[in-house]
């Protein structure tokens, strides 16, 4: 009689990842159907529950142990599909759907494109070896910092509605504004990665509490705040491509923690000369004027 082999079991504990992410893709696709059919607030607030599950996966298949080939092959899908796609189609469908242009069908293509791009290029450098800094900030916008930057002119107009949407320069706008989207997806432009930001433990309560504030306008206020968490997003790009490049010339702090190489960075700040004082020489210098004291 030949051993029986048993077929090998999957705990129901290593599927909850993927079927988050497959809630998720449920999510984008149904966020497209409801702009189809012009509901474009409910479209948004699947996109949003879409990001929010997109989110909560990586971190329940770490924190279960379900990490899998499999499941990360599926949430990348899941990141094209709820970041490239569904966007992309909420855009044309309730923004662009009067445009004849075959100029706004191209543009919402290069966003989508732009997308699928980007996280090729995020699993392509997972492997790659550089120096600890460098984990510390994304290459060009991600993926779900380009969706909420593609629907910010969706959420102006919800917010500021108006015939001049729908007119030439309006369109060309829009055009232009998801252009200006796709090319930071796919850009080298440095951007910083949220967890990687440390505050001082007595601001913990104070932003536990801003936290509380900014869901409550999510729900009262949801466009206004898409508005300010798109403007608060473009003004920090200055500052993280000035720490990158600051972290670059100064290997001797990549091993520290985030609040060490603030203190030497202030250090180093304080070290040198202020452009006031150097300033102050080279206009004495040029009038060749001397300061007051005895001759030498």
């Amino acid at each position: 009689m030949k051993p029986r082999i048993k077929t090998p079991q999957v705990s129901l504990r290593k599927l909850v990842p993927s079927a988050l992410t497959v809630a998720a893709i449920c999510l984008g696709l149904t966020a497209v159907k409801y702009a189809l059919d012009h509901r474009p607030t409910e479209a948004m607030a699947l996109l949003a529950g879409a990001a929010i599950l997109d989110a909560l996966d990586g971190r329940a298949a770490r924190m279960l142990n379900a990490t899998s080939k499999m499941g990360a092959e599926i949430d990348s899908l899941a990141d094209a599909v709820n970041f490239g796609v569904a966007p992309a189609f909420i855009v044309y469908a309730t923004l662009l759907e009067h445009n004849t242009s075959p100029l706004a069908w191209i543009v919402v293509l290069l966003y989508a494109v732009c997308i699928v791009l980007r996280l090729a290029r995020f699993n392509a450098m997972l492997d790659v070896e550089g120096p600890a800094f460098e984990k510390e900030f994304f290459t060009g916008m991600p993926a779900p910092a380009g969706a909420i930057g593609a629907i910010g002119p969706l959420a102006a107009k919800m917010q500021f509605p108006g015939p001049w949407w729908d007119s030439h320069w309006g369109q060309v706008f829009i055009c232009i504004w998801l252009i200006g989207v796709s090319l930071l997806v796919v850009s080298t432009v440095p951007m910083r990665k949220v967890h990687t930001f440390a505050i001082p433990p007595n601001m913990a309560l104070p932003l536990l509490a801003l936290l509380a504030i900014l869901v409550a306008a999510s729900v009262m206020y949801g466009y206004i705040v898409i508005l300010v968490i798109i403007v608060a997003y473009v003004l920090h790009i200055p500052f993280a491509i000035r720490t990158k490049a600051w972290l670059r010339a100064h290997p001797e702090v990549w091993d520290d923690k985030p609040k060490e190489q603030r203190q030497a960075r202030r250090a180093i700040r304080r070290a040198q000369p202020r452009r006031t004082d150097r300033g102050q020489r080279r206009s004495t210098a040029r009038l060749r004027l001397r300061r007051p004291g005895p001759r030498r």
